[in-house]
């Protein structure tokens, strides 16, 4: 357990060290945000500000990964990289990457539009389609692969996806598996839009995966000491542990700068590579729907999109809200940015506190 402890340190002092002085490589070469002129005019006085954050997270969780892998390997207390934890970081990446093309296109034009849709999307597709196929490869001497074809809430027992054979299967993880990416990159990529509230609401939800990896390390199937009818069948929880911890501190020190008024911006970098990590704890620890529940923000705030986009359609030009995402209803509603943020805090926590709760109650009853 350690591990996941020294990892958050790394994670923690490389993005508290390395936020700042990324600050200033961005700001001598004038990379700054571009603000839709259709937004709050209060987010006016932010433009300039530096953006692509997310490239300092991932490098630090990159550094910070391989830095405790390499002390555990010198100290002798554990084993290197799995194939559970580089797959995570390859869905991290490369969502990171396409987040970078985005934000970099938006600096390049000198305006608040990057990418076109169908270029966004088919990097995301790609990215997506080669985690989930590489996901269900490389099983362990028990068997076991990073990802397998069952939908899951907090354990394989709600559908077997491959009900009509393993080719069928695997095609239905694929798609299942991206729908998942998707939502999830899409729900950061959402949210992200005040100061800190992407930041703090993503820490949450991986402090989170940290506990719930843990406790699958202690009650893994076989390992002595877990009740075997409630046991969980995860390949390389403890990877999966200090890559949520790592994450976590990462965002802390991130935070430290982001947060109102904001130095620097994640931008689509940050917030695409989070929603990759996010999807990626879900499919690999096996918590798929249980998801819903501990990024009940994410979900939230996507859900008023969708509400908005489609009763706007249905009804002619009418709004739910004064603007979408939820976040921007509020602050036209005359709420202070930190106060929207702040309350959006204490409902990121809630719905983590009731999905952790969610996930040990099925545990002590089902036992």
């Amino acid at each position: 357990m350690i591990a996941v402890v020294i990892g958050a340190v790394f994670g923690l002092g490389l993005t508290l060290v390395g936020t700042p002085l990324f600050i200033r490589f961005l700001v001598k070469r004038g990379y700054g945000q571009f603000i839709r002129d259709d937004g709050p005019t209060t987010h006016h006085v932010k433009r300039g500000t530096p953006t692509m954050g997310g490239a300092v997270i991932m490098i630090a969780v990159v550094a910070a990964y391989l830095l405790t892998h390499g002390l555990m390997l010198i100290t002798g207390d554990g084993g290197g990289p799995t194939a559970s934890g580089l797959l995570l970081l390859l869905l991290m990446i490369g969502m990171g990457l396409v987040g970078f093309a985005d934000d970099f296109a938006k600096i390049s034009k000198k305006q608040s539009l990057g990418l076109t849709p169908w270029r966004k999307i088919a990097g995301l597709v790609t990215v997506g389609v080669l985690f989930a196929v590489l996901a269900l490869n490389f099983p362990d001497a028990d068997g076991l692969t990073p990802a397998s074809t069952n939908i899951s809430f907090v354990r394989e027992t709600v559908l077997d996806l491959a009900f009509a054979g393993p080719v069928i299967g695997m095609i239905l993880f694929v798609i299942w598996a991206n729908l998942i990416v998707t939502a999830t990159t899409n729900g950061v990529n959402l949210t992200d839009g005040l100061d800190g509230l992407a930041t703090a609401a993503t820490a949450m939800v991986t402090a989170a995966y940290t506990i719930i990896s843990i406790w699958q390390v202690n009650q893994a199937c076989g390992s002595g000491s877990a009740v075997e009818s409630v046991c969980y069948q995860v390949r390389d929880p403890m990877d999966m542990a200090m890559i949520a911890a790592i994450i976590t501190g990462a965002l802390i020190g991130f935070l430290w700068w982001n947060t109102s008024p904001a130095k620097i911006f994640m931008g689509d970098t940050g917030s695409l590579a989070l929603g990759g990590a996010l999807a990626g704890f879900a499919i690999l620890t096996h918590t798929q729907l249980l998801f819903v529940i501990l990024g009940g923000l994410f979900v939230l705030i996507t859900l008023s999109v969708i509400i908005q986009v489609g009763y706007f359609k249905l009804s002619g030009g009418k709004r739910v809200f004064l603007m979408a995402p939820l976040q921007h209803h509020f602050e036209l509603k005359g709420w202070a940015e930190v106060t929207v943020v702040v309350r959006f805090w204490i409902i990121g926590a809630l719905a983590v506190g009731i999905g952790l709760a969610l996930f040990y109650g099925e545990w002590v009853i089902t036992q």
